[in-house]
């Protein structure tokens, strides 16, 4: 699972922790809802633990988020997600050194996708999970959620 699909699933699992007021959520109540295999969520939900975003107790099922909405960055969420040394552009691997291009397509692309990465860091750092939830809140398919209630 690249960096980019596993912080959408990490958001969406953030989110419906933060939406769900019955209390703490099972994994596979969240993976009904992100619609992949529960396994899929424990991992991902084993990385937010490790960065201190999510709690799960021992002998206690389910999962509840550490703060509240507001105070937990997107960026914190992608961070969280990210595997050390993965970056949101990937450079394929090996392109032919006898090509002009080839040999230098690397470290012509290294400063435009640093720089991308660092805006992207920069923007992500811009919004709370709070902030994602709002709009959701707003819509009426929620009130007939059959995986979060008492919103």
């Amino acid at each position: 699972m690249t960096t980019n699909s596993r912080f959408s699933v990490a958001v969406h699992i953030m989110a419906m922790l933060a939406l769900n007021k019955k209390g703490p959520a099972t994994s596979d109540i969240l993976a009904k809802s992100v619609n992949t295999n529960p396994v899929v969520i424990r991992r991902i939900i084993s990385m937010l633990k490790k960065a201190g975003l999510v709690d799960s107790k021992p002998g206690v099922k389910g999962i509840n988020l550490k703060r509240g909405p507001l105070a937990i960055s997107l960026l914190e969420i992608y961070e969280a997600v990210k595997v050390e040394k993965e970056t949101l552009f990937c450079l394929h691997k090996k392109p032919s050194q006898e090509c002009l291009v080839g040999a230098n397509i690397h470290s012509s692309l290294h400063t435009p996708l640093n720089e991308a990465q660092i805006a992207v860091e920069k923007i992500l750092s811009r919004y709370s999970l709070k902030e994602i939830t709002r709009p959701i809140t707003k819509k009426e398919m929620l009130r007939i959620s059959p995986y979060i209630s008492n919103v």
